[in-house]
């Protein structure tokens, strides 16, 4: 019980981690969101990290299931976990710091991808843990759209 608390905790801190990180590189180039043009369906920029948190917490549940599970699965789908989490990392890179909306769009595709695929590794193992992911999939879905408007308003 104690490993299985240890397990979660440490799960729940690696995607936080991710996301502290990225907010450290980009952390000088965060007021390009404020300057930029910007469709009227943007939020303001105080949602982003409050979100943000969210979803981390609920990736790391996730993957704390996952993790946890007895499935001879779980390595693989423990992997694609890593690699989105990965391109969610450098998508910020690329959008705040380079200002690449373009690239930053197209990896965001990328990005998307492997969180169904992930979810569909994930569901196999245990649906709870692919509904926890539901949320990060629909708001990068809306990070998408958000992002493609944002490259064709400031091209």
């Amino acid at each position: 019980m104690r490993k299985e608390i240890k397990s979660y905790i440490v799960a729940i801190l690696l995607p936080l981690a991710v996301g502290g990180v990225s907010a450290l590189l980009t952390m000088g180039s965060m007021d390009i969101y404020e300057t930029i043009n910007t469709p009227s369906f943007a939020p303001p920029g105080i949602v982003f990290p409050i979100v943000w948190t969210i979803l981390y917490i609920l990736m790391g549940i996730s993957s704390g299931i996952i993790y946890n599970s007895k499935s001879k699965d779980k390595d693989n789908a423990l992997f694609i976990y890593i690699i989105q989490l990965m391109v969610n990392f450098v998508w910020s890179i690329i959008f705040f710091n380079l200002r690449a909306f373009l690239l930053a769009f197209l990896l965001i595709i990328v990005l998307w991808v492997l969180i169904v695929l992930m979810i569909s590794r994930f569901y196999k193992i245990d649906k709870t843990a692919a509904y926890l992911q539901i949320p990060y999939l629909l708001w990068v879905t809306f990070a998408g759209i958000l992002t493609l408007v944002i490259y064709l308003l400031n091209r």
